[in-house]
């Protein structure tokens, strides 16, 4: 079955084996000159960031109190140790060589983030997970609790 009744919108086949050139030399189709598109503009992405571990919100989004207890949180993350992985002389000490957060291997050089547990991770995977989280992806260690414990000792 098809549509008996002949229409000038039909579809007309012979539009297909015409180029677009085609029609624009004949003065058919030819279309309005467009605004060329606006130049290149990078949009800032806008941080996310993690107020307790089961929410994700932009910064735009969060309360002044949220924003407060992420920058104290970021303030800690920034006192914990941090170092350069080296696996030693001849790598077969018995010493930590894959970050369980990324599942990846350490490389000679790798930027890594020392808890007061003594567990290391890469930089960039425990900041973030430190961000939701900040207990010890490991042994699940409070890693505030230690952190503040250290500052009443000096």
């Amino acid at each position: 079955m098809g549509n008996c009744l002949k229409s000038p919108t039909s579809d007309d086949i012979s539009l297909l084996h015409e180029s677009q050139s085609d029609r624009a030399s004949f003065g058919e189709g030819t279309e309005p000159e467009q605004e060329p598109p606006p130049p290149y503009q990078e949009q800032v992405p806008v941080p996310v960031y993690h107020p307790t571990p089961s929410q994700t919100r932009l910064a735009t989004q969060l309360t002044e109190e949220e924003q407060i207890r992420i920058a104290q949180r970021i303030g800690l993350i920034q006192h914990l140790p941090k170092g350069v992985y080296d696996p030693g002389r001849d790598g077969s000490e018995k010493k930590i060589r894959e970050c369980v957060i990324c599942m990846m291997d350490f490389v000679y050089g790798d930027p890594i983030r020392f808890l007061p547990c003594m567990h290391i991770y890469h930089l960039d995977c425990i900041d973030d997970w430190l961000m939701r989280s900040f207990t010890c992806p490991s042994c699940m260690e409070p890693v505030d609790a230690a952190l503040l414990s250290s500052y009443e000792t000096n």
